[in-house]
Protein backbone atom coordinates (compact mmCIF):
# COMPACT_ATOMS: atom_id res chain seq x y z
CA UNK A 1 0.00 0.00 0.00
CA UNK A 2 1.00 3.58 -0.92
CA UNK A 3 0.08 6.85 -0.16
CA UNK A 4 1.40 10.19 -1.17
CA UNK A 5 0.79 13.12 0.76
CA UNK A 6 1.06 16.10 -1.75
CA UNK A 7 1.41 20.16 -0.77
CA UNK A 8 1.44 19.83 3.07
CA UNK A 9 3.72 21.66 5.11
CA UNK A 10 6.34 18.63 6.34
CA UNK A 11 7.28 19.60 10.26
CA UNK A 12 10.13 17.34 10.88
CA UNK A 13 12.12 18.17 14.14
CA UNK A 14 14.51 15.01 13.37
CA UNK A 15 15.61 16.04 9.70
CA UNK A 16 14.76 20.15 11.33
CA UNK A 17 12.68 20.33 7.87
CA UNK A 18 9.88 22.79 7.60
CA UNK A 19 9.06 23.84 4.17
CA UNK A 20 5.94 22.60 1.77
CA UNK A 21 6.68 18.78 0.56
CA UNK A 22 5.44 15.33 -0.81
CA UNK A 23 5.92 12.97 1.76
CA UNK A 24 5.70 8.81 0.30
CA UNK A 25 4.49 6.32 2.13
CA UNK A 26 5.08 2.64 1.56
CA UNK A 27 3.50 -0.14 3.55
CA UNK A 28 4.54 0.95 6.80
CA UNK A 29 7.75 3.24 6.56
CA UNK A 30 8.39 6.76 5.47
CA UNK A 31 9.34 6.40 1.88
CA UNK A 32 10.67 9.44 0.59
CA UNK A 33 9.91 13.31 1.80
CA UNK A 34 10.87 15.77 -1.34
CA UNK A 35 9.22 18.06 -4.00
CA UNK A 36 6.99 16.71 -6.79
CA UNK A 37 7.40 13.29 -5.77
CA UNK A 38 6.07 11.27 -8.97
CA UNK A 39 4.95 7.78 -7.63
CA UNK A 40 1.91 5.97 -8.85
CA UNK A 41 0.69 5.78 -5.23
CA UNK A 42 -3.03 3.66 -4.06
CA UNK A 43 -4.15 6.89 -2.56
CA UNK A 44 -2.97 10.40 -2.69
CA UNK A 45 -4.27 13.56 0.01
CA UNK A 46 -3.70 16.93 -0.89
CA UNK A 47 -2.39 18.88 1.82
CA UNK A 48 -2.50 21.74 0.83
CA UNK A 49 -2.45 24.51 3.62
CA UNK A 50 -2.06 21.88 6.21
CA UNK A 51 1.04 20.69 8.43
CA UNK A 52 2.47 17.40 8.10
CA UNK A 53 4.06 16.24 11.09
CA UNK A 54 4.94 13.14 12.36
CA UNK A 55 2.34 11.21 14.58
CA UNK A 56 1.49 12.53 17.86
CA UNK A 57 2.99 10.95 21.16
CA UNK A 58 0.98 11.43 24.20
CA UNK A 59 3.01 10.67 27.28
CA UNK A 60 0.51 10.72 30.10
CA UNK A 61 -3.26 8.69 29.29
CA UNK A 62 -5.69 6.89 31.71
CA UNK A 63 -7.05 3.96 29.53
CA UNK A 64 -8.96 2.96 32.82
CA UNK A 65 -8.47 -0.57 31.01
CA UNK A 66 -9.44 -3.32 32.58
CA UNK A 67 -11.35 -2.60 35.57
CA UNK A 68 -13.41 0.97 35.29
CA UNK A 69 -13.72 0.62 31.82
CA UNK A 70 -17.63 2.52 32.24
CA UNK A 71 -15.27 5.09 31.68
CA UNK A 72 -13.13 4.11 28.68
CA UNK A 73 -11.33 0.86 27.70
CA UNK A 74 -8.17 0.43 25.55
CA UNK A 75 -10.51 0.70 21.87
CA UNK A 76 -12.75 4.10 22.83
CA UNK A 77 -9.43 5.26 24.13
CA UNK A 78 -7.71 4.36 20.72
CA UNK A 79 -10.00 5.79 18.60
CA UNK A 80 -10.23 9.31 20.34
CA UNK A 81 -6.58 9.05 20.26
CA UNK A 82 -6.44 8.87 16.28
CA UNK A 83 -9.01 11.55 16.55
CA UNK A 84 -6.57 13.36 18.10
CA UNK A 85 -3.78 13.00 15.67
CA UNK A 86 -2.11 10.77 18.03
CA UNK A 87 -0.35 7.41 16.84
CA UNK A 88 1.01 6.45 20.19
CA UNK A 89 -0.28 6.67 23.81
CA UNK A 90 1.50 5.60 27.37
CA UNK A 91 -0.80 4.16 29.50
CA UNK A 92 -1.27 5.07 33.39
CA UNK A 93 -0.89 2.34 35.44
CA UNK A 94 -3.75 3.28 38.19
CA UNK A 95 -6.02 0.67 36.57
CA UNK A 96 -8.03 -2.20 38.52
CA UNK A 97 -5.92 -4.22 39.61
CA UNK A 98 -3.15 -1.67 39.34
CA UNK A 99 -0.23 -2.54 36.39
CA UNK A 100 2.28 -3.69 38.90
CA UNK A 101 3.35 -7.03 37.23
CA UNK A 102 4.51 -8.68 33.60
CA UNK A 103 1.28 -10.77 33.25
CA UNK A 104 -1.18 -7.94 33.42
CA UNK A 105 1.35 -5.50 31.11
CA UNK A 106 0.60 -8.27 29.07
CA UNK A 107 -3.03 -8.13 28.84
CA UNK A 108 -2.58 -4.64 27.91
CA UNK A 109 -0.36 -5.16 25.61
CA UNK A 110 -2.05 -7.97 23.46
CA UNK A 111 -5.69 -6.31 23.62
CA UNK A 112 -3.92 -3.25 22.16
CA UNK A 113 -2.33 -5.04 19.21
CA UNK A 114 -5.80 -7.07 18.45
CA UNK A 115 -7.95 -4.10 19.22
CA UNK A 116 -6.25 -1.01 18.98
CA UNK A 117 -5.75 1.10 15.75
CA UNK A 118 -2.78 2.92 17.23
CA UNK A 119 0.62 1.87 18.92
CA UNK A 120 -0.84 1.60 23.39
CA UNK A 121 2.26 1.02 25.54
CA UNK A 122 1.55 0.52 29.29
CA UNK A 123 3.13 2.03 31.37
CA UNK A 124 4.05 0.02 35.06
CA UNK A 125 3.43 1.06 38.89
CA UNK A 126 6.26 1.77 41.06
CA UNK A 127 4.59 0.12 43.72
CA UNK A 128 2.82 -3.00 44.13
CA UNK A 129 -0.75 -1.84 44.27
CA UNK A 130 0.25 1.48 44.20
CA UNK A 131 0.00 1.31 47.93
CA UNK A 132 3.99 2.57 48.11
CA UNK A 133 5.21 0.54 50.25
CA UNK A 134 6.90 -2.35 48.00
CA UNK A 135 8.57 -1.88 44.60
CA UNK A 136 6.84 -3.89 41.81
CA UNK A 137 8.45 -6.18 39.48
CA UNK A 138 9.80 -3.57 37.53
CA UNK A 139 12.52 -5.54 35.76
CA UNK A 140 9.86 -8.36 34.85
CA UNK A 141 7.89 -5.51 33.52
CA UNK A 142 10.23 -4.07 31.24
CA UNK A 143 10.99 -7.16 29.81
CA UNK A 144 6.77 -7.57 29.26
CA UNK A 145 7.39 -4.42 27.30
CA UNK A 146 6.84 -1.24 29.86
CA UNK A 147 8.89 1.95 28.19
CA UNK A 148 8.64 3.70 31.92
CA UNK A 149 7.46 3.38 35.37
CA UNK A 150 5.26 5.89 37.20
CA UNK A 151 2.84 5.81 40.35
CA UNK A 152 0.75 8.51 38.39
CA UNK A 153 -2.15 9.77 40.69
CA UNK A 154 -0.27 10.22 43.28
CA UNK A 155 3.44 9.83 44.54
CA UNK A 156 5.48 7.10 46.21
CA UNK A 157 6.21 9.33 49.58
CA UNK A 158 8.59 6.94 51.05
CA UNK A 159 11.50 8.47 49.95
CA UNK A 160 14.06 5.36 50.53
CA UNK A 161 11.44 3.01 48.19
CA UNK A 162 11.21 5.88 45.55
CA UNK A 163 15.15 5.92 45.52
CA UNK A 164 15.39 2.35 44.99
CA UNK A 165 13.05 2.71 41.98
CA UNK A 166 15.13 5.38 40.26
CA UNK A 167 18.01 2.90 40.66
CA UNK A 168 16.75 0.62 38.94
CA UNK A 169 15.51 2.68 36.40
CA UNK A 170 18.71 3.72 35.71
CA UNK A 171 20.02 0.53 35.35
CA UNK A 172 17.39 -0.50 33.16
CA UNK A 173 17.19 3.02 31.04
CA UNK A 174 13.97 3.61 30.98
CA UNK A 175 12.65 7.33 32.85
CA UNK A 176 10.33 7.46 36.17
CA UNK A 177 7.23 9.60 35.17
CA UNK A 178 6.25 11.72 38.23
CA UNK A 179 3.01 12.62 39.87
CA UNK A 180 4.67 15.29 41.84
CA UNK A 181 2.38 15.79 44.80
CA UNK A 182 2.56 15.88 48.75
CA UNK A 183 -0.52 13.94 49.73
CA UNK A 184 -0.19 15.31 53.67
CA UNK A 185 -0.46 18.73 52.31
CA UNK A 186 -3.44 18.18 49.92
CA UNK A 187 -5.62 18.38 53.82
CA UNK A 188 -8.96 18.11 51.14
CA UNK A 189 -8.36 20.32 48.83
CA UNK A 190 -10.58 20.67 45.68
CA UNK A 191 -9.16 23.47 43.87
CA UNK A 192 -6.17 25.72 43.71
CA UNK A 193 -5.92 27.77 47.00
CA UNK A 194 -6.69 31.37 46.42
CA UNK A 195 -9.23 33.93 46.55
CA UNK A 196 -11.25 32.02 44.32
CA UNK A 197 -11.59 28.97 46.79
CA UNK A 198 -12.62 31.22 49.24
CA UNK A 199 -15.14 32.82 46.97
CA UNK A 200 -16.39 29.45 46.66
CA UNK A 201 -16.10 28.36 50.10
CA UNK A 202 -13.73 25.00 48.97
CA UNK A 203 -10.60 23.70 50.61
CA UNK A 204 -7.45 24.69 48.59
CA UNK A 205 -4.36 23.00 47.41
CA UNK A 206 -1.56 24.79 47.51
CA UNK A 207 1.50 25.23 44.94
CA UNK A 208 3.53 23.41 48.10
CA UNK A 209 2.40 20.39 47.73
CA UNK A 210 3.46 20.10 43.93
CA UNK A 211 6.73 22.27 44.52
CA UNK A 212 7.76 19.98 47.32
CA UNK A 213 8.18 16.70 45.49
CA UNK A 214 9.51 18.42 42.67
CA UNK A 215 12.15 19.56 44.78
CA UNK A 216 12.73 16.13 46.33
CA UNK A 217 12.77 14.44 43.08
CA UNK A 218 15.00 16.69 41.25
CA UNK A 219 17.32 16.08 43.85
CA UNK A 220 16.83 12.10 43.79
CA UNK A 221 17.52 12.48 40.07
CA UNK A 222 20.62 14.05 40.64
CA UNK A 223 22.05 11.92 43.15
CA UNK A 224 20.94 8.26 41.36
CA UNK A 225 21.14 9.43 37.26
CA UNK A 226 17.62 8.40 36.65
CA UNK A 227 16.14 9.88 34.54
CA UNK A 228 13.13 11.59 35.76
CA UNK A 229 10.38 13.18 34.04
CA UNK A 230 7.90 15.57 35.63
CA UNK A 231 4.05 15.12 34.23
CA UNK A 232 1.42 17.51 34.26
CA UNK A 233 3.71 20.61 35.68
CA UNK A 234 1.30 23.36 36.83
CA UNK A 235 3.25 26.34 39.13
CA UNK A 236 5.80 28.66 38.54
CA UNK A 237 7.94 27.13 40.88
CA UNK A 238 7.87 23.92 38.68
CA UNK A 239 9.12 25.81 36.04
CA UNK A 240 11.76 27.41 37.70
CA UNK A 241 13.17 23.78 39.39
CA UNK A 242 13.33 22.25 36.02
CA UNK A 243 14.80 25.60 34.34
CA UNK A 244 17.58 25.35 36.92
CA UNK A 245 17.82 21.66 36.63
CA UNK A 246 18.72 22.12 32.81
CA UNK A 247 21.29 24.41 33.56
CA UNK A 248 23.22 21.73 35.77
CA UNK A 249 22.79 19.13 32.95
CA UNK A 250 20.47 16.53 35.19
CA UNK A 251 18.57 13.80 33.59
CA UNK A 252 15.04 15.99 34.12
CA UNK A 253 12.40 16.52 31.37
CA UNK A 254 9.01 18.20 32.04
CA UNK A 255 5.40 18.34 30.37
CA UNK A 256 2.76 20.50 30.37
CA UNK A 257 -1.03 19.59 29.69
CA UNK A 258 -3.35 22.00 27.08
CA UNK A 259 -5.57 22.84 30.40
CA UNK A 260 -2.74 24.39 32.64
CA UNK A 261 -1.40 26.90 29.69
CA UNK A 262 -4.85 27.48 28.86
CA UNK A 263 -6.87 28.52 31.68
CA UNK A 264 -6.56 29.82 35.02
CA UNK A 265 -8.49 29.20 38.13
CA UNK A 266 -10.66 32.99 37.75
CA UNK A 267 -12.13 30.80 35.16
CA UNK A 268 -13.33 28.35 36.88
CA UNK A 269 -17.64 28.55 36.88
CA UNK A 270 -18.81 27.49 40.43
CA UNK A 271 -19.96 23.84 41.14
CA UNK A 272 -18.75 23.07 37.28
CA UNK A 273 -16.85 19.81 38.18
CA UNK A 274 -15.27 19.65 34.80
CA UNK A 275 -12.74 22.40 35.92
CA UNK A 276 -11.73 19.88 39.30
CA UNK A 277 -8.62 18.27 37.88
CA UNK A 278 -5.02 17.67 39.64
CA UNK A 279 -2.69 19.73 39.70
CA UNK A 280 -5.58 22.26 39.46
CA UNK A 281 -5.91 25.19 37.45
CA UNK A 282 -3.50 27.62 38.94
CA UNK A 283 -3.08 31.38 38.83
CA UNK A 284 -2.10 33.67 35.76
CA UNK A 285 1.28 34.20 36.69
CA UNK A 286 1.68 30.45 36.98
CA UNK A 287 -0.01 29.77 33.64
CA UNK A 288 2.51 32.76 32.24
CA UNK A 289 5.40 30.96 33.39
CA UNK A 290 4.15 28.03 31.69
CA UNK A 291 3.84 29.18 28.79
CA UNK A 292 7.34 30.88 28.83
CA UNK A 293 9.03 27.50 29.80
CA UNK A 294 7.58 26.28 26.73
CA UNK A 295 8.51 28.82 24.37
CA UNK A 296 12.05 28.65 25.78
CA UNK A 297 12.19 24.41 25.16
CA UNK A 298 12.84 24.26 29.37
CA UNK A 299 9.23 21.97 28.70
CA UNK A 300 9.77 19.47 26.65
CA UNK A 301 6.55 17.74 26.20
CA UNK A 302 2.86 18.63 26.06
CA UNK A 303 0.81 15.50 27.11
CA UNK A 304 -2.96 15.41 27.90
CA UNK A 305 -3.54 13.66 31.31
CA UNK A 306 -6.18 12.42 29.06
CA UNK A 307 -8.86 11.53 32.50
CA UNK A 308 -12.16 10.09 31.58
CA UNK A 309 -14.95 9.88 34.04
CA UNK A 310 -18.71 8.76 34.20
CA UNK A 311 -21.19 11.94 33.48
CA UNK A 312 -22.76 10.55 37.30
CA UNK A 313 -19.31 10.25 38.74
CA UNK A 314 -18.49 13.72 37.91
CA UNK A 315 -22.38 15.12 38.81
CA UNK A 316 -21.28 15.55 42.54
CA UNK A 317 -20.14 18.64 44.63
CA UNK A 318 -16.36 19.44 43.82
CA UNK A 319 -15.22 18.23 46.80
CA UNK A 320 -17.24 14.62 45.66
CA UNK A 321 -16.40 14.35 42.28
CA UNK A 322 -13.15 12.85 41.21
CA UNK A 323 -10.38 14.81 39.88
CA UNK A 324 -9.77 14.79 35.45
CA UNK A 325 -11.23 16.25 32.40
CA UNK A 326 -10.57 14.64 29.08
CA UNK A 327 -8.00 15.74 26.59
CA UNK A 328 -6.90 13.33 23.18
CA UNK A 329 -9.19 15.38 21.30
CA UNK A 330 -8.80 18.81 21.50
CA UNK A 331 -4.75 19.04 22.72
CA UNK A 332 -4.35 19.85 18.91
CA UNK A 333 -6.56 22.33 19.14
CA UNK A 334 -5.67 24.32 22.05
CA UNK A 335 -2.09 24.06 21.39
CA UNK A 336 -2.35 25.52 18.08
CA UNK A 337 -4.90 27.61 19.55
CA UNK A 338 -3.45 29.28 22.58
CA UNK A 339 0.29 28.80 21.72
CA UNK A 340 1.12 28.67 18.27
CA UNK A 341 -1.68 31.01 16.96
CA UNK A 342 -0.37 33.34 19.89
CA UNK A 343 3.06 33.44 19.45
CA UNK A 344 4.49 31.40 21.92
CA UNK A 345 5.95 28.14 20.15
CA UNK A 346 7.01 27.81 16.44
CA UNK A 347 5.00 24.94 14.84
CA UNK A 348 8.13 23.21 14.81
CA UNK A 349 8.30 23.49 18.79
CA UNK A 350 5.03 21.67 18.49
CA UNK A 351 6.42 18.84 16.67
CA UNK A 352 8.93 18.68 19.09
CA UNK A 353 7.07 18.56 22.09
CA UNK A 354 4.25 16.74 20.83
CA UNK A 355 6.45 14.12 19.09
CA UNK A 356 9.74 13.84 18.82
CA UNK A 357 10.64 14.56 22.39
CA UNK A 358 8.43 12.02 23.57
CA UNK A 359 9.83 9.26 21.08
CA UNK A 360 13.71 10.31 22.57
CA UNK A 361 12.44 10.18 26.35
CA UNK A 362 10.95 6.62 26.18
CA UNK A 363 13.49 5.33 23.02
CA UNK A 364 11.10 5.22 20.52
CA UNK A 365 14.03 5.17 17.60
CA UNK A 366 11.43 4.22 14.75
CA UNK A 367 8.96 7.49 15.94
CA UNK A 368 8.60 10.82 16.12
CA UNK A 369 10.73 11.40 12.55
CA UNK A 370 9.66 11.64 9.34
CA UNK A 371 12.84 10.68 7.62
CA UNK A 372 12.87 7.68 5.33
CA UNK A 373 12.73 4.74 7.11
CA UNK A 374 10.78 5.41 9.87
CA UNK A 375 7.78 4.12 11.05
CA UNK A 376 4.70 5.63 8.69
CA UNK A 377 3.15 7.44 11.75
CA UNK A 378 1.99 10.75 10.35
CA UNK A 379 -0.89 13.59 11.16
CA UNK A 380 -2.41 16.25 8.83
CA UNK A 381 -3.08 19.38 10.35
CA UNK A 382 -5.02 22.20 9.12
CA UNK A 383 -3.80 24.90 11.19
CA UNK A 384 -6.47 27.12 10.04
CA UNK A 385 -9.42 25.44 10.46
CA UNK A 386 -12.02 27.09 13.02
CA UNK A 387 -14.72 25.48 14.80
CA UNK A 388 -16.54 24.88 18.27
CA UNK A 389 -15.40 21.95 20.75
CA UNK A 390 -18.54 19.78 21.10
CA UNK A 391 -18.71 17.04 23.18
CA UNK A 392 -21.16 15.41 21.61
CA UNK A 393 -18.54 14.82 18.50
CA UNK A 394 -15.99 12.88 21.19
CA UNK A 395 -15.76 9.23 20.77
CA UNK A 396 -14.03 9.03 23.69
CA UNK A 397 -16.44 7.72 26.24
CA UNK A 398 -15.58 10.75 28.96
CA UNK A 399 -17.25 14.17 27.74
CA UNK A 400 -15.78 15.63 31.06
CA UNK A 401 -14.36 18.81 29.56
CA UNK A 402 -14.18 22.62 30.65
CA UNK A 403 -13.79 23.13 26.88
CA UNK A 404 -17.23 22.42 25.93
CA UNK A 405 -18.50 25.37 23.42
CA UNK A 406 -14.98 26.65 23.11
CA UNK A 407 -13.89 27.91 19.54
CA UNK A 408 -11.26 27.10 18.66
CA UNK A 409 -8.50 26.69 15.36
CA UNK A 410 -6.75 23.71 14.34
CA UNK A 411 -7.92 20.21 13.48
CA UNK A 412 -6.57 16.85 12.53
CA UNK A 413 -7.71 15.80 8.95
CA UNK A 414 -6.11 12.51 8.93
CA UNK A 415 -4.24 10.30 11.29
CA UNK A 416 -2.04 7.42 9.81
CA UNK A 417 -0.64 4.45 12.20
CA UNK A 418 1.90 2.41 10.63
CA UNK A 419 1.13 2.83 7.09
CA UNK A 420 -2.73 2.78 7.15
CA UNK A 421 -5.52 5.84 7.55
CA UNK A 422 -6.84 5.03 11.41
CA UNK A 423 -8.80 8.22 11.04
CA UNK A 424 -9.82 10.73 8.63
CA UNK A 425 -12.45 13.67 9.13
CA UNK A 426 -15.21 14.08 6.76
CA UNK A 427 -15.63 17.18 6.31
CA UNK A 428 -15.00 19.33 3.26
CA UNK A 429 -11.52 19.28 2.89
CA UNK A 430 -9.30 16.22 1.82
Amino acid sequence: MKILIRNGRVIDPDTKLDQKADLLIEDDKIAAVGKDIEDEADRVIDAKGCYVMPGLIDMHVHLRDPGLTHKEDIVTGAMAAAKGGITTVLAMPNTKPVMDDPTRIAYVKHKAKEFAKINVLQVGAITKGMKGEELSDIPGMVKAGIPAISEDGKSVMNTQIYKEAMLIAKKLNIPVLAHCEDINMVNGGCMNEDAKAEEFGLPGISNAVEDCIVARDIILARDTGCHLHLCHCSTQASEVMLRGSKKLGLPVTGEVCPHHFTLTTDDMIKDDTNYKMNPPLRRKADVDALKQGLKDDIFDVISTDHAPHSQSEKNQSMIRAPFGIVGLETSVALTITELVDKGWITPMQMAEKMSYNPAKIIHLEDKGSLRPGKAADVVIIDPEEEYTIDVRDFVSKGKNTPFNGKKVKGKVKVTICGGSVVYEDKGDRL
